[in-house]
C-alpha cells in the first residue's frame, strides 16, 4: 500500500508499497478503493505536517489508474467509485502544500490525471508514457475528468490527448505542457523536491484557499455526481 516518506519539510508520498517494487496485490498502483483510501489519509497528513510534497513510485509504473478487475466484479457501483475517485482529485488540487508529481514510469488513464492535480511535475526522460486511453478504448470521461484534462493542459494538449489517446514520452509530454520537465531517473524525486522546496516559504491554509478560488469551476465538476448513463 501507499506509503509516506517523511524526510524532513518536503514529504514524499510513494503510490506502491515501501521496499516492493512490483507489488502483486496491486502490481501497478491501480486505484482499488483501499488505495484511495490510503491516499487520501495521506495526503491529510502531509496537509497537517509537511511544507511540500512529492508524489510518486517504485518500478514500471506510476500508477496505470481505475482498477478494471474491481469495476468488471462491481460494474453496477462504477458512478459511486468513480466519485470517490473525484474526491481523491479535489484533495490533491485544494492541497495546502506545494505538490509536485515525480512521474517515474507509466501513467495512464485516471493516474495520468492524478498527476495533473499537483501544482507541477517532472517526468524521467528514458522510458514511461503519459497517456489517456479513453478513446481507444471506447470509454467515456466523466464531467469532472474532462474538466481536469482541460483545465490544466492547453486547449491544443486536451484535444490531442482526449481524442487520440496518444502515449507522450516525457520530451514530448514536456513540449506539450502536460509535464515541467523531463529529467534523468537518477534526479527525479530530488529534482521534485527541489521545486518543493523552492515554495515551501508559502504554503499553509491561505494557499488552501488560493487553489480553491484558482480551480472553482474544476472543483464544481469533479463535485457533480456521477450519473448511472456513464455506464
Amino acid at each position: 500500500m501507499p506509503f509516506l516518506n517523511a524526510d524532513g519539510d518536503i514529504y514524499e508520498l510513494y503510490l506502491g508499497t515501501e521496499g516492493v517494487e512490483l507489488d502483486p496485490d496491486n502490481p501497478e498502483n491501480r486505484f482499488g478503493l483501499d488505495w484511495v483510501e490510503t491516499v487520501s489519509g495521506l495526503l491529510d497528513e502531509a496537509a497537517a505536517n509537511a511544507k511540500g510534497l512529492v508524489i510518486t513510485a517504485t518500478g514500471k509504473f506510476f500508477t496505470n489508474g481505475l482498477d478494471t478487475d474491481y469495476i468488471a466484479a462491481n460494474y453496477a457501483q462504477l458512478p459511486a467509485y468513480l466519485d470517490t475517485v473525484h474526491a481523491l482529485y479535489t484533495k490533491l488540487l485544494t492541497l495546502p502544500v506545494h505538490t509536485v508529481s515525480a512521474i517515474n514510469g507509466h501513467a495512464f488513464g485516471a493516474g495520468a490525471m492524478l498527476a495533473l492535480c499537483t501544482d507541477y511535475s517532472v517526468m524521467r526522460d528514458d522510458r514511461g508514457f503519459w497517456s489517456l486511453p479513453e478513446a481507444a478504448l471506447s470509454m467515456p470521461f466523466t464531467q469532472g475528468m474532462a474538466a481536469l484534462v482541460r483545465t490544466r493542459l492547453s486547449d491544443a494538449a486536451a484535444t490531442e490527448a482526449m481524442l487520440t489517446s496518444r502515449r507522450y514520452g516525457a520530451h514530448d509530454a514536456a513540449a506539450a505542457g502536460i509535464v515541467g520537465e523531463a529529467v534523468p531517473v537518477d534526479q527525479l524525486v530530488e529534482r521534485a523536491r527541489a521545486v518543493a522546496a523552492e515554495r515551501q516559504h508559502i504554503t499553509g491554509p491561505n494557499i488552501g484557499a488560493i487553489k480553491e478560488g484558482l480551480r472553482a469551476p474544476l472543483l464544481a465538476d469533479l463535485a457533480v455526481t456521477t450519473p448511472a448513463t456513464v455506464l
